[in-house]
């Protein structure tokens, strides 16, 4: 088992700039892959970014080339740079992390991007 805790959400205008941050209860090193979602006010949640434990990442295409998810293992912790930010990224924020026997998700934090 491993709990995962986010931060780092908040209100920022558009084109404004966040780093949210997951903190797991243990090492993230056996976790095949980490990732991020989110959730928009009456939409399904939606995947966002993926990072393995091979070190590949992967964007979906809504925020590639603005958001990068990145880990660190000695700290486990996973990130989510998000850059250009648009109200359309307006949200609850989740961590993900998948390994051989379980899915673990965090409680979510809340980004709110103004026009």
């Amino acid at each position: 088992q491993v709990q995962l805790v986010e931060s780092g959400g908040g209100s920022v205008q558009a084109g404004g700039s966040l780093r949210l941050s997951c903190a797991a209860s243990r090492s993230i090193f056996s976790i095949n892959a980490m990732g991020w979602y989110r959730q928009a006010p009456g939409k399904q949640r939606e995947w966002v970014a993926i990072i393995t434990n091979y070190g590949s990442t992967n964007y979906a295409d809504s925020v590639k080339g603005r958001f990068t998810i990145s880990e660190d293992n000695a700290k486990n912790m996973v990130y989510l740079q998000m850059n250009s930010l648009k109200p359309e990224d307006t949200g609850v924020y989740y961590c993900n992390g998948v390994d051989m026997y379980n899915e673990y998700w965090g409680q979510g934090t809340q980004v709110t991007v103004s026009s």
